[in-house]
């Protein structure tokens, strides 16, 4: 059989299908909460959201058709463009909402911690890919931290803490499936009680009250109000919701940044509790298919390499929707596939093309 015959009986079908479904669903969601805007930013959310999702589809075939492997044995040049990134942000940083310096411009925006989720599976997989026979020793797992804390130290800095949380968990997914021993858990959850004050006192006045906020609401009114909207917003739409762009707190502008952070308290409103869970079930399927490319994959990199993308998928949908549904802190991470974000997009659909390079490579059963 041909090698391109083998590359299309490979390919994971099913979870492209789904991805694809997502984005389209994704584009009519940010039109729905996009209608009658007059900031020319927000009327042009729709035609970016589907140039950049053209873009990330084609990019899903060419990172398919890369072998991830070859991917791997770049990872120090990987590394360092990730790094130079990171620092261009402090230098040439374009500055957004609450003073966070977390984009770059090259003629189009970018937001380099969003490409650094992705160059940074590729680095650690291949890191923890040659040293998981030795995950017993206690100098390994803090190579592997070492290795991710100097991106992770840079996103921080921007200040980015949502991402910066991402890195973090992708990093201990990994190191678990590359062997992490029972008996470091313990030290590192000291290590964290002990580095909380510090972080406390380096995270900007913002990101300190959307905790406060989640502990206490009443402790400011203001940054309550969207919750709060956002809460009305998913209870008002019952069991089959009020339809497609009828939802009363996002059409009357009641709810506000309902076309990134809070665009599953929209789908909750105009689909209800039953377009909720099929959206969870379909992103659920997504990462299913990628956890199925780690268990077959054919060597621990690319193993590795699908449990690094199927944390970031899990971990941003579960605190995308745990902050619309007022169950977790607001940190602005974006709802995979669906929120409106060219980078955020495109770092999505690049994880889900390293995973299609692991699925087409796999081992013979």
């Amino acid at each position: 059989m041909s090698r391109t015959g083998q590359f299309w009986r490979q390919f994971d079908f099913v979870l492209f299908g789904t991805t694809l479904l997502l984005i389209i669903f994704g584009v009519l969601m940010i039109r729905s909460a996009t209608i009658g805007a007059i900031d020319p930013d927000i009327i042009n959310r729709v035609p970016d959201q589907i140039q950049y999702a053209v873009i990330g589809i084609v990019l899903v075939f060419v990172l398919a058709a890369i072998d991830y492997r070859t991917l791997g044995g770049l990872h120090l040049w990987l590394y360092i463009i990730m790094v130079i990134l990171l620092v261009l942000v402090q230098f040439v940083g374009v500055e957004g909402d609450g003073g966070a310096q977390r984009w770059i411009n090259i003629g189009i925006r970018i937001q380099p911690s969003e490409i650094g989720k992705i160059l940074i599976i590729i680095t650690l997989g291949y890191h923890l890919s040659q040293r998981y026979h030795q995950m017993h020793k206690l100098q390994a797992v803090f190579m592997s931290l070492l290795h991710m804390s100097i991106p992770m130290g840079l996103v921080f800095i921007q200040p980015n803490l949502g991402t910066t949380i991402v890195f973090m968990v992708i990093w201990l997914t990994m190191i678990w499936a590359a062997g992490l021993r029972l008996k470091h858990i313990g030290l590192f959850a000291i290590i964290v009680v002990v580095a909380a004050p510090v972080l406390w006192t380096q995270m900007q006045d913002y990101q300190k009250s959307r905790i406060t906020t989640f502990i206490n609401p009443e402790s400011d009114p203001d940054a309550f109000y969207n919750i709060l909207q956002s809460r009305i917003a998913v209870g008002s739409g019952g069991f089959v919701g009020k339809g497609y762009a009828n939802g009363t707190q996002s059409q009357l502008r009641f709810l506000r940044v309902r076309h990134t952070d809070f665009i599953f308290s929209v789908i909750g409103e105009e689909f209800g509790f039953v377009g909720g869970i099929a959206v969870m079930g379909m992103i659920g399927l997504v990462i299913v298919r990628i956890l199925r490319g780690a268990r077959m994959a054919s060597d621990a990199l690319g193993s590795l390499i699908c449990y690094g993308v199927a944390a970031i998928i899990f971990f941003q949908t579960v605190v995308s929707i745990g902050m619309n549904l007022s169950i977790l802190p607001v940190t602005g991470l974006t709802l995979p596939f669906i929120s409106s974000g060219g980078t955020s997009l495109l770092s999505i659909l690049a994880g889900i093309g390293l995973a299609e390079s692991v699925i087409v490579r796999r081992r013979r059963v």
